[in-house]
C-alpha cells in the first residue's frame, strides 16, 4: 500500500506516481481512494460554430483559436458525414462541415469573447452559435464519438488517434488514401476519432505507420472480436520504451496479478 499525493492538489516534486497510474487499466495498481480538484459548472457556456470548411483549412483555424486570446475550452472540426448523425438540429442541418469552438465562463466575459470569435471566424466561412443546451449535446457526442455508434457503423473498427494537432488533418489524409473511412477530430486537430471499414489485420499497419510518422500513437477502442485478436490494440512502443515499461510493471506487480495482459501480451 502507499500514498501519493495530498488533499490538496498542486504540483509536488519526486516521482509521480499519480500520472503514472492514470492509463494504466489497473495493471500497476487498485486504487482505492481518490481526491479530485474540481471546479464550478460555468455561468455561461456558448459555442461559435464555421460552416463548410475542408478538414485541413479548419485545423489551421482551431490551431490559430487555440493560441489566441479568446480562452476556448473545446476545439473541434466535424466532417460533413458526421454532422448527418447529430441530435444537435444546428448541426444536422447544416449540409456542411462543422468547426466547433466553445466558450464558457462568467456571462459578460463569454458574451464578450462570442462576439469577438463571431467576427473573427466569420473572415472564414458562415458563422453560427449554440446556446448552453445545444452546445452540451454537441459536446457530449465529441466526446463520445457517438457519430460512430449507429448501426450501420456497428462493424467498423474504431480508432482513437493522438498527434500533434498541426499534424491531425494530414493523419488522416494519408490514412484515407489507403481505406474507406470516417472521422473527427478534437482537441483542435490533436485527438482524432476514426471509423475504418478495412479489414483488420489489413488495415493496422496503415493507420499505425501514419500516426507513427507524426510521432502519434493509435489505440484501437473498438474492433470485432478478429480484429482485437489480430491487431495490438495499443500502440507497439519502441524497444527502449518496451523495456522500460516491463521493469515498471515487474517493480509493481512482481507476480503478474493485476489485469494480466490487458495492454500488452508481456504484462
Amino acid at each position: 500500500r502507499f500514498k501519493s499525493g495530498g488533499q490538496v492538489v498542486k504540483n509536488v516534486t519526486g516521482y509521480d506516481l499519480c500520472k503514472l497510474l492514470v492509463g494504466s487499466y489497473g495493471t500497476l495498481a487498485a486504487i482505492h481512494e481518490v481526491t479530485l480538484k474540481v471546479m464550478p459548472e460555468p455561468d455561461k457556456l456558448r459555442t461559435v460554430l464555421v460552416m463548410g470548411l475542408d478538414d485541413t483549412t479548419a485545423v489551421d483555424l482551431l490551431g490559430e483559436a487555440a493560441c489566441s486570446g479568446f480562452e476556448l475550452s473545446g476545439l473541434a472540426h466535424l466532417p460533413a458525414a458526421v454532422t448527418a448523425a447529430s441530435s444537435v438540429p444546428y448541426v444536422a442541418n447544416a449540409g456542411a462541415s462543422v468547426t466547433a469552438m466553445r466558450i464558457e465562463g462568467p456571462e459578460p466575459s463569454v458574451e464578450h469573447r462570442c462576439d469577438e470569435l463571431r467576427k473573427w471566424a466569420g473572415n472564414h466561412g458562415p458563422v453560427d452559435e449554440l446556446h448552453r443546451h445545444n452546445s452540451v449535446s454537441l459536446w457530449r457526442e465529441v466526446r463520445d464519438a457517438s457519430a460512430f455508434s449507429a448501426d450501420a457503423l456497428a462493424r467498423h473498427n474504431v480508432w482513437r488517434l493522438s498527434v500533434t494537432p498541426a499534424e491531425g488533418a494530414r493523419v488522416v489524409e494519408r490514412i484515407a488514401e489507403q481505406h474507406p473511412a470516417r472521422w473527427l477530430f478534437d482537441w483542435a486537430g490533436g485527438l482524432v476519432w476514426l471509423a475504418t471499414e478495412a479489414v483488420p489485420a489489413d488495415s493496422e499497419p496503415g493507420i499505425r505507420s501514419a500516426v507513427a510518422r507524426a510521432g502519434g500513437h493509435a489505440t484501437l477502442i473498438r474492433g470485432a472480436a478478429e480484429a482485437r485478436t489480430a491487431v495490438p490494440v495499443f500502440q507497439p512502443q519502441p524497444q527502449p520504451l518496451a523495456d522500460l515499461s516491463r521493469r515498471v510493471k515487474e517493480n509493481f506487480d512482481p507476480k503478474g496479478i493485476l489485469n494480466p495482459g490487458r495492454i500488452y501480451p508481456w504484462g
